[in-house]
């Protein structure tokens, strides 16, 4: 009997997150007849493309033991100054705004990754500092107004599509499959995963811990910039409030997803499917006429059950 609820408890564990996914989707194809359509399914993809792209490198800062408060901003500001660079006629290239965008994301993430990695700053403090300038500098930049009338070959970003997929969503494929790559099938990734599991054990090993840091908060800048970038092209304008709230968004898919917020585990997959989860339940809640209010409160207790559920693993 013993080894029977040992079992049990086991596939809750390791599994419990897909199961709960599966539930939530079959429930929402019985109770809405417009939730289980090709259309609804590709809009869901578009939706979760964003966030999910931050979620990708929030993973692996996670995954040390780190947390970044940033990326929201980071999202506002890459989409403020890529967007500003092919406005008009006498616009750059797009290549050339793009890699402006990224290059706002480098920068955002090596100084929270300077602060932290080199000069000993707790994460907390360091990504919130870097959220708190960046978003100031969408602010300065754009003095406070919208970006419009950026060309098309801009837009396409955004609201372009190969077939019936989204751009948005083959840009997010093609992140998850490097974050695989990274994560699961390099050396970095098993050092990222030895860092957050034990840093002093990593240190002995010979890993270069700061090193490792330090460029988990670079590929979660350039992942935020990414993203600010397919949103600023989405929504067609340049926002300085873009992102806005996207870092607890993120968190929480990874959460969801299996990571351990003390660090030492982390999936890409799973933070697809806790995307997933996210994802669905919002859609599936605004055919159902629930209000945003209610599905804040919602994803609020997801997030304790999420962290409770890694607490109790870990006795």
């Amino acid at each position: 009997m013993g080894t029977k609820k040992m079992s049990v408890g086991g596939i809750i564990s390791n599994y419990g997150m897909y199961i709960a996914f599966t539930i939530l989707f079959v429930l929402l194809s019985i109770v809405s007849p417009a939730f289980l359509t090709s259309t609804n399914i590709i809009n869901i993809l578009r939706q979760i493309s964003v966030i999910g792209t931050i979620a990708i490198g929030m993973t692996f800062v996670i995954a040390t033991g780190g947390i970044d408060l940033s990326v929201g901003a980071i999202v506002g500001l890459s989409g403020v100054v890529s967007t500003s660079l092919v406005a008009g006629e006498s616009g750059m290239p797009l290549i050339l705004s793009i890699m402006a965008g990224l290059g706002v994301g480098i920068a955002c993430g090596m100084f929270s990754g300077l602060f932290i990695a080199k000069l000993g700053v707790p994460e907390f403090i360091a990504t919130l500092a870097t959220m708190t300038i960046a978003r100031g500098l969408c602010y300065v930049y754009t003095d406070g107004r919208p970006i419009t009338g950026f060309r098309d070959d801009y837009k396409v970003i955004g609201k372009g599509s190969v077939g019936i997929i989204p751009i948005p969503v083959i840009i997010f494929l093609v992140i998850i499959a490097v974050g695989i790559v990274l994560l699961n099938l390099s050396k970095f990734g098993r050092h990222v995963l030895a860092v957050g599991g034990n840093e002093k054990a990593a240190i002995v090993s010979g890993i270069h811990v700061a090193g490792v840091k330090f460029s988990c908060y670079v590929l979660s800048g350039i992942t935020s910039a990414i993203a600010g970038i397919i949103l600023s092209s989405r929504i067609q304008t340049g926002q300085p409030v873009a992102g806005e709230g996207y870092e607890l968004d993120a968190i929480t898919a990874v959460v969801i997803g299996g990571a351990s917020l003390s660090g030492g585990s982390g999936s890409i997959i799973g933070t697809v499917v806790g995307m997933l989860v996210i994802g669905v339940m919002t859609n599936g809640l605004d055919l159902l006429n629930v209000s945003s209010y209610y599905q804040e409160v919602i994803k609020g207790i997801i997030i304790l059950i999420a962290v409770l559920s890694d607490r109790l693993k870990k006795r």
